[in-house]
């Protein structure tokens, strides 16, 4: 990959690195969002939150709402796994959405994007969603943020917003600096739901909670790894783990 220039925003510095295959963009030096011509997966993130959705049991989810799209990149794996599913996607930024459009096939995605706050916009939303997929984060200086905390208010809208069986999916990034929301988050997740999971993979700095009333276990997984072509793509697939949560003490 090349680097191929800086892009300003209004809310962050994304660096554009490409490749004849594959685009990324970069903020504060960290990956942001990915993209392959051929290939979805990326060992990352965007694998867990395209998993998680699929852990709802029952039918495949009719509808799924993105808090915070950047990208598109966990958008274009949902497409892949559920050609049928309305996918609408809440995002901030409008010169980061411009730019995947342009450089990442976002629209492609078929999902409806909306420019605004997703704090804001949950406040007055009406509809209800079979899974709410949550990775509000933004850039700091040398580390992501999460906007706001995942407190007793917050997760009242969500689950306001979420239709009967629906399920909540939330990226929490781990690691040094980021252990006391986490452990915070956990606890306020076990406290909301009656079904807590995390997801993780080996390549990640990140995991992934889902909550419902009930959830899926790992073994839901393994259906979907005929889905990709790729021989990467499938190892990815397999290496992620799903776990039951504990309620803290």
């Amino acid at each position: 990959m090349k680097n191929s220039g800086d892009f300003q925003t209004r809310y962050q510095k994304v660096t554009l690195w490409k490749s004849d295959l594959a685009t990324e963009f970069r903020v504060a030096g960290a990956i942001h969002a990915s993209f392959h011509r051929k290939r979805f997966l990326t060992g990352l993130a965007w694998d867990l939150l395209a998993a998680g959705a699929m852990l709802r049991p029952g039918p495949p989810p009719e509808s799924i709402l993105m808090l915070g799209v950047a990208g598109g990149t966990a958008l274009r794996t949902l497409r892949h796994l559920l050609p049928e599913v309305a996918l609408t996607g809440i995002d901030l930024d409008r010169e980061l959405i411009a730019l995947a459009k342009q450089e990442m096939e976002l629209e492609k995605t078929g999902a409806k994007i909306i420019i605004a706050d997703a704090y804001e916009w949950m406040k007055t939303n009406t509809r209800r969603f079979d899974i709410i997929i949550d990775d509000l984060y933004l850039a700091g200086e040398d580390d992501v943020i999460r906007a706001e905390n995942c407190n007793t208010s917050w997760l009242s809208l969500l689950k306001k917003s979420l239709a009967p069986g629906g399920m909540l999916a939330l990226n929490l990034v781990t690691g040094p600096g980021h252990r006391a929301k986490q452990i915070i988050t956990r606890k306020n997740f076990c406290h909301h739901f009656p079904s807590v999971r995390v997801l993780h993979t080996e390549e990640s700095m990140n995991e992934i909670l889902i909550a419902g009333t009930a959830t899926g276990t790992g073994r839901q997984l393994r259906q979907y790894v005929d889905c990709f072509s790729d021989w990467r793509d499938r190892m990815f697939w397999k290496r992620i783990t799903v776990r039951k949560l504990r309620t803290p003490r």
